[in-house]
């Protein structure tokens, strides 16, 4: 369909970089007039105002496309919007404090990677009859051949089935490729504040988070490394449990076995995480190899990874030994500008992180705040803790299915199938090879699963 007044708005659109802020608001009724093919009008009862939203670096052939999405703070609506050729979209929604992303994913042909352009800006405010304009500051990365599969860390109940059980966390790594991969230095950590529901020091008065500018992300309380280089080959996954290195089923039947001498685990008494209850001395099954070391710089006797809604970043520290740069307090940041043990957090720059996953309670669906930033991760997931489920990353459905050696291989729709149609534990058993989606946008790229994939 074609715009009207289409010449004015691409004049208005070159000049609203350079023009008195005023003149932002003599384009609405122009922007309003637009074909209702152009934004999407999402509208729910009683008074409404609106918001456009436009994007800021990111080159103008790639400004149409982007799937926007508007979410309420306070009741949990989302709405969602395509931007045009300039890389705007239009919302009318009822007054309140929203968060908005932009996300886009572009492959290029014949190179093997894709780029991923994602962006965030919390706290806009829409007052009842006036609009708010906003923009939302693109970020683009290229997606990394290692990534987080899954992440049981929520728990489960104990066989009373009133008692919560907590120890027996894990996140699997995965090589998303056909080329076998190889790493050095290759650490994780989690983003402060612990819990995304937590009251946040890190956002300024811009509703932006003080480090997105200085290029790297905070690692609260310590970190934890492979001290040798790890191998991974194609399409196949690497176990990292977390807390509880053993058959935890042996006491919660709900809970999940470790003693296996192919995973790996967090085990380092001598970094200061002697906490028993969540490092008893790991199975005899698993080697010494295999046991990851600690790095810590904040206070507490474990590594404090949430039960409810952490963030987790798996990245490399490049060509520093990890317990070189971790050690090193110029490196160290405190949260909220507090300068104290409690507060210490190690930056990682954003160039060294390689996979991350944002998760968010369900329970506290109105008070979670991003801590990781659009290029890390421009989305998020919900977790329902404490009921054994994990977060799942969501198949790839057509790039599997292209696989010639799939046929016959890919199970589909037998009761724990991936949001795609395809059961992808059961497929790996069968011996498919499976490409998991990665768009640096966790909202897109997992799902809750009903139970972790190693209880089989």
């Amino acid at each position: 369909m074609k715009r009207k007044n289409d010449s004015h708005i691409r004049w208005a659109t070159r000049w609203m970089t350079t023009i008195l802020p005023v003149y932002l608001f003599a384009l609405l009724p122009l922007l309003a007039s637009c074909s209702d093919d152009i934004f999407d009008h999402s509208k729910e009862g009683g008074s409404t105002g609106q918001v456009v939203i436009s994007l800021a670096d990111v080159g103008s052939d790639r400004l149409a496309g982007f799937e926007v999405t508007l979410r309420n703070t306070s009741t949990n609506s989302i709405f969602t919007a395509v931007t045009d050729n300039q890389g705007m979209a239009l919302f009318t929604v009822t007054p309140g404090i929203y968060e908005a992303s932009a996300s886009k994913r572009q492959s290029e042909t014949g190179m093997g990677y894709a780029y991923v352009f994602n962006g965030t800006s919390g706290q806009i405010t829409i007052s009842s009859g006036q609009t708010t304009m906003t923009s939302i500051r693109i970020k683009t990365a290229r997606t990394s051949q290692i990534i987080i599969k899954e992440l049981y860390s929520g728990g489960c109940m104990k066989n009373d089935g009133t008692t919560q059980f907590q120890y027996d966390k894990c996140v699997i790594l995965y090589n998303n490729s056909s080329q076998p991969l190889s790493l050095s230095n290759l650490c994780l950590g989690a983003v402060t504040p612990a819990n995304a529901q937590a009251t946040n020091r890190n956002y300024d008065d811009d509703g932006k988070l003080v480090y997105e500018a200085e290029g790297f992300i905070p690692v609260w309380n310590g970190i934890w490394y492979f001290p040798q280089t790890l191998d991974i080959a194609p399409y196949q996954q690497v176990v990292v449990n977390i807390h509880g290195a053993i058959d935890n089923t042996q006491t919660v039947s709900q809970s999940v076995n470790y003693a296996n001498s192919d995973y790996y685990c967090m085990y380092d008494p001598e970094s200061g995480y002697v906490n028993t209850n969540y490092y008893p001395t790991p199975s005899d099954l698993i080697p010494s190899s295999h046991y990851l070391k600690a790095v810590v710089f904040g206070l507490g006797n474990a590594w404090p990874f949430s039960v409810s809604s952490p963030a987790m970043v798996l990245f490399q520290t490049k060509d520093i030994a990890p317990r070189d740069y971790a050690n090193n307090t110029e490196n160290l940041w405190y949260t909220g500008n507090a300068v104290s043990q409690v507060n210490a957090c190690v930056k990682v720059p954003n160039e060294w992180i390689l996979d991350a996953i944002e998760v968010y309670s369900s329970a506290y669906a109105t008070s979670s705040v991003k801590r990781l930033t659009a290029d890390i991760d421009a989305g998020y997931v919900w977790l329902t803790n404490f009921h054994g489920h994990s977060l799942y990353r969501n198949i790839d459905k057509a790039a599997t299915e292209a696989l010639p050696e799939n046929e016959g291989r890919l199970v589909y729709d037998d009761g724990n199938a991936d949001p795609c149609g395809i059961d992808a534990e059961a497929s790996m058993s069968r011996g498919a090879h499976l490409i998991y989606s990665d768009t640096n946008n966790s909202t897109n790229d997992f799902h809750e699963r009903q139970q972790c994939s190693l209880r089989k």
